[in-house]
């Protein structure tokens, strides 16, 4: 698996994948995450411009996966309900938007592994109903540290590996 930074001239693949991530939480019952146009093109733009978001080659060159990998304060990650941070005292960086085709697999894993190679403070939430992420994310050694809230309000499971 090869990782490297996004370019415009992805985002049309980019867009596709995170379709298929929605059909993928759809049919596993998580009806409510990802909707109303989000991830939209314009966060994925606003990645590209930040040399935050990374794309996920296969072998053979085909785009498998996305994500976004952000060093630096969260805003959503100032408060946490019920719980707290494993460290709250050192930088970290945060996971968004990890998204795979219906036919990849290992894409988490390999995010997770490229991302702490880089940054061993990581951050991520997810949709309570998203339990394909939660068990990457458990199986990964994250640890549950509570509920954050997006900026439009909607609760959010966050966690942390230290």
């Amino acid at each position: 698996m090869n990782i490297r930074r996004a370019a415009y001239g992805d985002i049309p693949r980019i867009m596709e994948i995170f379709e298929e991530a929605r059909e993928i939480m759809r049919a596993d019952g998580n009806m409510t995450q990802w909707t109303g146009g989000y991830p939209s093109e314009m966060a994925v733009k606003a990645d590209i411009d930040g040399c935050v978001g990374y794309v996920m080659e296969t072998a053979d060159g085909s785009i498998d996966g996305y994500f976004a990998f952000i060093p630096g304060v969260e805003k959503t990650y100032l408060s946490i309900e019920g719980g707290q941070w494993v460290d709250d005292s050192k930088p970290y960086c945060t996971i968004h938007r990890l998204a795979s085709t219906k036919k990849s697999h290992g894409i988490a894993s390999a995010c997770f592994e490229w991302c702490w190679s880089r940054c061993p403070n990581l951050r991520i939430d997810t949709h309570n109903d998203n339990r394909i992420m939660r068990h990457c994310i458990e199986k990964f050694g994250f640890t549950y540290c509570g509920i954050i809230h997006l900026q439009n309000g909607d609760p959010r499971l966050a966690f942390q590996k230290v």
